[in-house]
């Protein structure tokens, strides 16, 4: 049976959300002192259709000199997958594991580049080890104590 086989499909990747501020320009732009940079990373995953997921990972980079921001780059690169036909214990690992990992490269030159169009030297982000990531977030929410429950 072809409709039952498993389907793995990219759809779209897009920039879905970038967002820039520099709230203490220009004074801080004359600072000689290194700024202190802070990388956030986020991955999350909701349905879209029947058999279609929005998987998106967001990079929050905020540098400071002192505790005076110098910039905030928010960006959200999203991809849209067809994912039809495979086990229920596999669509974590594929939408934690697998998108994520071909939308980040999109979203490295996307931080990149709007911090290097803000006038200052890029941050690169570093090569992320999805796997890892998403093995750490399961045995944390393992190891998480359950909801109470109430009757």
């Amino acid at each position: 049976m072809a409709d039952q086989d498993p389907v793995f499909q990219i759809q779209r990747v897009y920039l879905k959300e970038a967002s820039l501020e520099q709230p203490n320009s220009p004074a801080i732009l004359l600072e000689q002192e290194q700024p202190n940079v802070d990388i956030q990373l986020g991955v999350e995953a909701s349905p879209v259709a029947e058999g279609v997921f929005e998987v998106c990972v967001t990079a929050t980079v905020q540098t400071k000199i002192k505790d005076r921001t110098v910039f905030l780059v928010e960006c959200k690169q999203a991809g849209i997958f067809e994912i039809r036909n495979l086990p229920e214990e596999q669509m974590g690992p594929i939408m934690g594991i697998a998108c994520p990992q071909i939308v980040y490269p999109y979203l490295r030159g996307n931080v990149a580049d709007v911090i290097t169009r803000a006038g200052f030297p890029p941050v690169h982000l570093a090569e992320i080890n999805f796997q890892a990531m998403y093995e750490q977030q399961q045995a944390q929410a393992a190891s998480a104590p359950a909801p109470a429950q109430y009757s």
